[in-house]
């Protein structure tokens, strides 16, 4: 999912642990993904009745907010930004296929950075020694880049390949898709100065082997990646980073897809790189 995972079982620590959490999955014979949809409960319909017409009013509201007035309202009817919302100025630049780079340096594009690095650092390249090797050289601070790589070579073992349903190289088996990633959802810079950061990525992850009879069909995680970043020959790089499980939602009510339909969705739908 993201640094570290599987390395500690789920503890805290400045490579965090597993970070996942259980998904409850439906059972339905010889698919581990499927299984019938559970019905909603009485309280559950009702909070969508009521979620539903609590909108309805603020749609209402908003679309009469500012009544007659033609001058296009003034300062004081404009939404506050949001601490995660978009402010419309480009944070980053990337290619395709590149570890976005070039941050800002101020509050957004630190925030942009973390997020950014959260996305590469869940990927399923960290599973392989020689892309891994290149992802941290692109994003930690140069003097910490031989201490990342040590450490991270001792936690993806041959034998942390095979628990996520690896080969003990790191290669996916045959007929199976593999799939780590990891979506950032929020952003917040608890501390920032000119040159050094600390932000905390809120994030949601997916990990396992999608395809028939696998023994680790792909679930859904959520914790929090806090990233010390610092200011360094232009642009952003980690200092130090950690991780702890959630906050996680309450599982909804969706029926978990067919191993198909999964390994599917990962060929067919690429990753994001994230810009604040």
């Amino acid at each position: 999912m993201s640094l570290g995972d599987g390395a500690s079982g789920g503890g805290e620590g400045e490579y965090g642990g597993v970070g996942q959490t259980r998904t409850r999955l439906p059972h339905r014979a010889g698919d581990v993904y499927g299984g019938a949809r559970r019905g909603r409960s009485p309280s559950r319909s009702l909070a969508t009745v009521v979620g539903v017409v609590v909108l309805l009013i603020a749609a209402i509201a908003f679309a009469n907010r500012g009544g007659g007035s033609s001058s296009g309202g003034n300062s004081d009817d404009k939404t506050r930004s949001a601490p995660t919302a978009a402010t419309g100025t480009r944070p980053v630049r990337s290619k395709p296929g590149t570890i976005p780079s070039g941050f800002t340096r101020d509050e957004q594009g630190a925030q942009s950075a973390a997020a950014n690095y959260a996305v590469a650092l869940g990927s399923a390249d960290m599973f392989n020694k020689d892309r891994r090797d290149e992802i941290l050289r692109a994003i930690i601070t140069p003097a910490r880049v031989a201490y990342f790589e040590g450490t991270l070579d001792k936690a993806y073992t041959p034998q942390f390949s095979e628990k996520v349903g690896l080969n003990a190289d790191g290669s996916t088996p045959q007929g199976y898709t593999f799939v780590s990633r990891t979506s950032p959802i929020g952003s917040n810079a608890t501390r920032f100065a000119p040159d050094k950061a600390t932000v905390d990525v809120w994030c949601s992850g997916l990990l396992g082997l999608a395809g028939q009879n696998s023994t680790n069909p792909v679930t859904s995680s959520w914790f929090t990646i806090t990233m010390q970043l610092e200011w360094n020959n232009g642009d952003w790089k980690i200092v130090q980073h950690s991780q702890k499980d959630g906050p996680a939602p309450v599982p909804g009510d969706e029926r978990a897809s067919s191993a198909e339909d999964m390994a599917k969705a990962v060929e067919e739908y690429g990753g994001f790189t994230y810009a604040r």
